[in-house]
């Protein structure tokens, strides 16, 4: 499943995206915690952050 979901996205227009997984590890339990998205290639330094805030202020909760 994983391979065809892969090739999928080199067709087209998914070229233009990419996936982006960001780890930040939780002050409180010493866990890391995931947070994914698919971004465009120009915004790729923009998603990084933004998943990392995300998973931030979830974290903080």
């Amino acid at each position: 499943m994983a391979k065809k979901a892969v090739a999928s996205l080199k067709t087209g227009k998914g070229k233009d995206y990419t996936r982006v997984i960001t780890a930040v590890r939780s002050p409180k339990t010493g866990a890391y915690t995931f947070k994914e998205l698919i971004a465009h290639n120009d915004h790729v330094k923009e998603a990084i952050e933004v998943a990392r805030e995300a998973v931030i202020e979830s974290a903080a909760q």
